[in-house]
């Protein structure tokens, strides 16, 4: 049911005094939940709880929800964000509950007097209608996933060293059946215990196109985490479940996966013929790989130009050769900050510095094109950089995916 016409204004009068005391809303919002409720601690990423940045995007969905509620278009991108992660992560409608007692709790703690009987009648009803739009997604994503709901078993089958500290888990399922199509760009989560006790699960892009029987992922090394004698410095650094997977796992070992998500794809579906330009940095290009890949398989005669920038090693090198070796449809731009001796200005790289797309012609980006599609993988601030370029060649943001794995969105700054 709809807010009255006073609910909505007792809801946007207090959006001010909430705005300006977010960090303390979230400060107790999830101390109390999570001293009540541990075993949420199963579902959020202890990482983001320390460097606030999870509590960060809760507090923006919320209050934007409430000031954007009659203008609610604006805000589907967010949700349906939100609506994948939670999907990949096992989030069901019973947790609302938990979340809607203690976030209202925390309200009326930084309101004090303001949080009248009225305005907190006000608050939960908003909540409600929030978190029912959010359920009905969610229950939609559910029965996409037809019998994979939960999570799944898979065994390591094979690990491959890209480069550097970048490696390659070849995944199949322990039940032997035909894995589901997925859209190339789409995302599983993998699940780990830590020392705690607690389970932890991060997202990793797929890097291959769909096969019936094995997911990739590819993943980075991170040095926030050191294991030693099976066991993590601190289960709140940065690369807890990624450095496990690559220290501790072995071929053999068996991951909890969840079913393929995630808002950032390239439609299959829709059988385009304009140009593709994949952008990305780092370990971005993983993304881009299932992209990459399915668009040869299915469109070979499709343009694609992949843009890339790296410091010493490009992952997929050599994979990404064979493409433009078979295929002269599959072009490639290689920023590189740093050069080795057997590196060849014009073969293995072309640019010497950071990614600068005002570097490249036009036709390069395919920017003549009215229908030409970006992909932008990476970084949070390298993803803004080439977004705002983009868009000052005259692209519509509508043109423009980024993949981002938080719920908030990517802040530009003006300047």
């Amino acid at each position: 049911m709809a807010l009255t016409y006073q609910q909505t204004k007792l809801v946007k009068d207090t959006i001010p005094a909430l705005k300006e005391h977010g960090e303390r809303i979230t400060s107790i919002f999830y101390k109390t939940m999570l001293t009540d409720h541990p075993e949420l601690n199963n579902y959020f990423n202890s990482v983001n709880q320390k460097n606030g940045r999870q509590p960060r995007a809760l507090t923006a969905v919320i209050l934007g929800f409430a000031s954007n509620i009659n203008h609610l278009s604006e805000l589907v991108p967010k949700f349906e964000r939100m609506c994948n992660k939670h999907c990949s992560l096992g989030i069901q409608p019973e947790h609302y509950e938990v979340v809607g007692k203690y976030l209202i709790q925390a309200f009326g703690e930084v309101l004090g007097p303001a949080m009248t009987p009225e305005v907190q009648t006000a608050w939960t009803k908003a909540y409600w209608m929030l978190a029912k739009m959010l359920i009905g997604r969610e229950a939609q994503l559910y029965r996409d996933f037809e019998s994979w709901s939960s999570w799944r078993p898979f065994k390591i089958d094979r690990i491959v060293n890209e480069c550097d500290d970048l490696y390659s888990f070849y995944l199949v399922p322990q039940d032997g059946k035909r894995l589901p199509k997925f859209l190339p760009g789409q995302y599983i989560s993998v699940q780990i215990q830590v020392p705690n006790g607690y389970l932890q699960s991060r997202q990793y892009s797929l890097s291959e196109a769909w096969r019936e029987d094995y997911y990739r992922i590819t993943v980075r090394r991170d040095e926030g985490t050191v294991y030693s004698n099976s066991v993590s410095k601190s289960f709140f650094n940065p690369g807890t479940v990624s450095n496990y997977l690559i220290d501790q796992t072995t071929v053999g070992s068996v991951l909890k996966v969840s079913h393929p998500a995630g808002e950032f794809f390239l439609d299959v579906h829709n059988t385009s013929t304009m140009p593709l330009v994949l952008i990305s940095a780092g370990v971005g290009v993983t993304p881009m790989v299932s992209i990459a890949n399915t668009v040869m398989e299915s469109q070979p005669g499709r343009q694609i130009a992949w843009i890339h920038g790296c410091r010493k090693h490009i992952p997929f090198d050599e994979h990404i050769k064979s493409l433009r070796k078979k295929n002269c449809n599959f072009h490639t731009k290689i920023f590189k900050t740093v050069i080795n001796s057997t590196d060849r200005a014009g073969e293995t790289y072309d640019y010497n510095e950071r990614m600068d797309l005002a570097k490249l012609k036009p036709e390069e980006l395919y920017l003549q094109h009215g229908g030409t599609e970006y992909f932008i993988c990476g970084p949070e601030q390298f993803m803004i950089n080439q977004k705002l370029y983009l868009m000052q060649q005259g692209v519509p943001a509508s043109r423009i995916k980024c993949e981002i794995f938080t719920t908030g969105d990517l802040v530009f700054k003006q300047g």
